[in-house]
């Protein structure tokens, strides 16, 4: 018990989390684990099963996506209090990105699969989730967006 009131702690911390009901936080600390990850470690693999988000601790983690026969193009850089990782609550729930460790650090990782029943069940949950994910998406796609504009030279600065 001590993990999970450790856990709800940091959760608790966190601005993502703080709005969240105490009785969400212990069942997403009930699904979760903090987790310690070396610099160029992966964390996320495009393509592949999505079971997973992360709610970093410390360290830095990059967001990245590939095109055969070129280097990786870092779409984002998540750090502390950032969160990485929401293929797991979208079908055919596979990893759209990597996500790759750009420093050591620390998170907390929540198990989607251990999740998703009780969002099935817990709709307020699975509110809170959707919509602070919904943002945090949309503020990623808003900055991929100008990215691209960049790299067209096409920005209006």
């Amino acid at each position: 018990m001590v993990k999970i009131r450790n856990i709800e702690a940091l959760l608790l911390e966190s601005p993502f989390f703080q709005s969240f009901p105490q009785d969400h936080l212990r069942l997403l600390a009930e699904c979760s684990e903090i987790v310690h990850f070396n610099e160029n470690e992966l964390l996320l693999t495009e393509g592949e099963k999505a079971d997973y988000c992360y709610l970093i601790l410390s360290g830095g983690v990059a967001i990245e996506s590939h095109y055969p026969g070129r280097e990786a193009l870092v779409v984002s850089k998540v750090t502390t209090q950032g969160i990485v990782g929401f293929s797991w609550l979208f079908p055919p729930f596979r990893n759209q990105f990597d996500a790759r460790a750009v420093t050591r650090g620390s998170a907390i990782r929540l198990n989607g699969s251990c999740l998703l029943p009780i969002i099935e069940s817990d709709h307020a949950l699975g509110y809170h989730l959707l919509k602070g994910f919904s943002a945090i998406m949309l503020q990623r796609m808003q900055s991929a967006r100008r990215q691209m504009l960049d790299v067209f030279g096409q920005s209006k600065n």
